[in-house]
């Protein structure tokens, strides 16, 4: 079989054996997308493909036309929003992702992201670099109060870490897991309520029709002041052309931004100075990418010897 692996540059820089495993079961051809592709350029790439591994290229209904070989998408990674699964479903093509391998990572960098915003570690970091030293005050993490938009298992994760930093932890979401909740001593609020009581906002949560621009002009409206916005999951639950205006305003105080509503982003809000913002690494850990190479040859050993599949998402 013909496979095409559209992965981020640094998955296949940490991970090259993963390749050769995958060269065991048929021709393997991959694309580096940190870049981004063009949509034409796509559509010649899948045209005679009947697997594609994807991370983030978006793989649409155009797409899914344009490879009538195709028999098999896997996400490589968790949220599948750039396949249109539904449409893949139609045609009979089964569509796979692979949850809860990268999860510990993206929780490590969400933090990382919340304690550069709070303590200015870039901007000092680039000032020192350049020769200057000056001080700035910050904001402590320590027994603050985290808002968690989504309660999967990356809300959890930043559940057990917030609960080190001895910080009140609220989440919303429609995933409400009572047990891990208690455990971990996390209180489930309206969304009101978690927004105009936080200190930081971690969004974690599905991108959907239904969340999409979810952090607007109105909920920004709600956040204090002193409030650090962070999103480690999808660029469309933000209305970034608010979140500019809200930062430039000081409505907000700073921003951690893993993720944009394109990528790669030539938005402003990547260039202000209370934005720490980073090109969609979260998942990029070594462990992580081991993990989820591991899950893509196991579902691809199945697919390819006509067993049932592991995380069909359609």
């Amino acid at each position: 079989m013909k496979m095409l692996f559209m992965l981020r540059d640094p998955f296949i820089k940490a991970e090259p054996k993963f390749l050769d495993d995958m060269r065991t079961l048929g021709e393997v051809k991959v694309i580096l997308t940190d870049q981004g592709i063009e949509k034409e350029e796509l559509k010649r790439e899948v045209a005679d493909m009947d697997v594609i591994v994807v991370a983030v290229v978006k793989i649409d209904k155009e797409i899914i036309d344009a490879a009538p070989n195709l028999k098999y998408i896997m996400k490589f990674g968790s949220g599948y929003d750039n396949i249109d699964h539904l449409y893949a479903r139609e045609k009979g093509i089964p569509v796979t992702n692979i949850p809860g391998q990268n999860t510990e990572a993206v929780a490590d960098h969400a933090f990382g992201l919340m304690i550069a915003a709070a303590r200015h570690i870039t901007q000092k970091n680039q000032e020192m670099k350049a020769g200057h030293w000056e001080n700035t005050i910050g904001y402590e993490i320590f027994k603050k109060r985290i808002g968690i938009i989504g309660f999967g298992n990356i809300g959890k994760a930043l559940a057990r870490r917030a609960s080190g930093f001895n910080m009140e932890i609220n989440t919303y979401g429609n995933h409400k897991d009572y047990e891990t909740a208690e455990k971990l001593q996390v209180n489930f609020v309206e969304l009101d309520e978690l927004l105009s009581t936080s200190d930081v906002i971690v969004i974690c949560t599905n991108y959907n029709e239904k969340t999409r621009k979810m952090i607007n002009k109105d909920t920004l409206g709600m956040m204090k002041p002193t409030a650090i916005l962070i999103n480690i999951s999808r660029g469309g639950l933000v209305d970034e052309d608010a979140l500019i205006e809200a930062l430039k305003k000081g409505q907000i105080s700073a921003a951690g931004l893993d993720v944009f509503a394109d990528e790669p982003t030539k938005s402003e809000l990547a260039t202000l100075p209370n934005v720490i913002a980073t090109p969609h690494i979260g998942a990029a850990t070594y462990e992580a990418v081991d993990r989820m190479g591991e899950g893509a040859f196991e579902n691809l050993k199945r697919f390819a010897a006509g067993d049932e599949l592991e995380n069909l998402v359609n």
